[in-house]
Formats: structure tokens, sequence, C-alpha cells
């Protein structure tokens, strides 16, 4: 049976998330004022506590701002902080712009050569243990079926974590949703996780043998793969998968 608190937690996060779809939806557009707090209590059912818990989160979030004469507004995208995974999920079910994806391949241009040069000087056997299992999981998706997506995930959080450098590792957790994203729209182009296994493969051999040049290399040749992969997508007019469905599964063959 649910605890107060955890029926408080839930009607919170629906009602924190029916905003901040609305927001990455455009229905409140940038600049725009927010509904005053009792009509939005009225129109989602809840208490004046739950729509202000709510409020504060957006705030947090760089959503909005508040103000006593202004009231409560969207800000500009350039506000919103996209390393935010409630963030990132709402511009999923909004729908991921052309723009938002080729923003993510940028970030990882700059981020993950970077990182997988410091994995390759400083990774350790167990970082390498870690990273050959999680290859394994996305081979074994490819070839049998199964969850190839959160494999990749975890080849490239490893990646991440190998650098030893404290504030990359942090870098890892936000960049989770952001990772996904990219990875599921690859993995949707058919053979398109079978293509990018042997440059996984790559990247990881020139980190196990501690060769930073190499592991660059490698990386750049992936992301590249990876941006191909979103740009045919985008170009086919395919649907785009939505990170609050489970990821999706390989079928073997």
């Amino acid at each position: 049976m649910s605890t107060p608190s955890h029926r408080f937690k839930n009607v919170h996060g629906n009602t924190l998330d029916h905003l901040g779809e609305a927001i990455l939806s455009g229905h409140y557009a940038v600049g725009a004022a927010l509904p005053a707090e009792p009509v939005l209590c009225e129109s989602l059912g809840v208490s004046r506590t739950v729509v202000r818990e709510a409020i504060k989160s957006l705030v947090a979030k760089g959503l909005i701002s508040t103000g006593p004469k202004v009231g409560t507004r969207v800000l500009p995208e350039a506000e919103w902080n996209w390393f935010d995974p409630d963030v990132i999920g709402w511009q999923s079910r909004a729908g991921l712009t052309p723009e938002f994806l080729r923003d993510l391949q940028d970030l990882r241009r700059v981020v993950e050569p970077a990182a997988v040069r410091l994995a390759a000087e400083r990774s350790t056997p167990e970082d390498l243990a870690e990273l050959e299992t999680a290859y394994a999981g996305m081979k074994r998706a490819v070839d049998q079926g199964g969850d190839y997506i959160s494999h990749d995930l975890l080849f490239h959080q490893g990646l991440l974590r190998a650098a030893h450098n404290r504030m990359l590792a942090q870098m890892s957790k936000a960049l989770n949703a952001l990772l996904r994203t990219s990875f599921e729209i690859s993995s949707s182009r058919q053979d398109g996780a079978r293509r990018s296994l042997p440059q996984h493969r790559a990247v990881l051999d020139a980190v196990v043998a501690h060769d930073p040049d190499a592991a660059e290399r490698a990386i750049l040749v992936l992301i590249h793969g990876a941006t191909q992969d979103i740009e045919h997508v985008l170009g086919s007019r395919q649907r785009l998968p939505q990170l609050d469905q489970p990821a999706s599964q390989l079928r073997g063959e």
C-alpha cells in the first residue's frame, strides 16, 4: 500500500512532467507566463503545495523564472539545463529536433576523444574488465538478440570512468540520457548496431593497448558513424524513439 509521502511524490512527479512537457512542446512559449497558481491547481486537480514544488523544480532546471512583478515566465532555451535527464525526457516526448541531435553529436566530438585519450593512458585492469564485459553484452545482443542500448551505455560510461577524472566521471552521469538518445537512433537504423560493433572493438583495443592516438582516432570514427546514422534517420522521416520507453531490443539471427 502506498504511503502518503509516496503518493505525494507521484502527484508531484506527474505535475512536474505535465508542466515540463508543456514548456518543451511549446504550449507555453519562451517569454510566456504560466497560468496563475489557482488556475494550475484547478486544471491539474492538485494542491497549491504540489504546484509550488513543481514550480521550484522547473526554476532549478532553468526552464522558468519567477518574480513578484513579472510572474512565472518561460526562459529562453539557452537557459535550460540540457544535462538534466528530465529535460531530455521531456524533449524526447515533445519531439527530438535536428538541432538538438546535432548539438549532441557536437558535444560528443568535444568530450569523448579527450576522455578516451585519458582512458588509454590511465585505465586499470578493473576498468578494462568492465569495458570487455560491456562489449560482450553488445556483441551478444547483436548475435542473439536483446538489449544492445544498455550495454552500449555501459561501454561509454566505462570509458569516461576509465579516464580517472572526477569531473568526467560526474559528466558520465549527466550524459546518460543524452547518449541514450544517440544510441537509440543509431540502433534504429537497419544493421546500425552490427556495423558499429567493430568500431567499438577498435576503441577498446586501443585503450587496452594504452595507445591514446589510436583511441582518439577510433572514437572519432565511431562518432562519425553515429552522426551518419542520425542524419539518415532524420532524412528518412522515421519516427524517433522516446526515452520514456524501455530500451529497444535487437532481434537475433
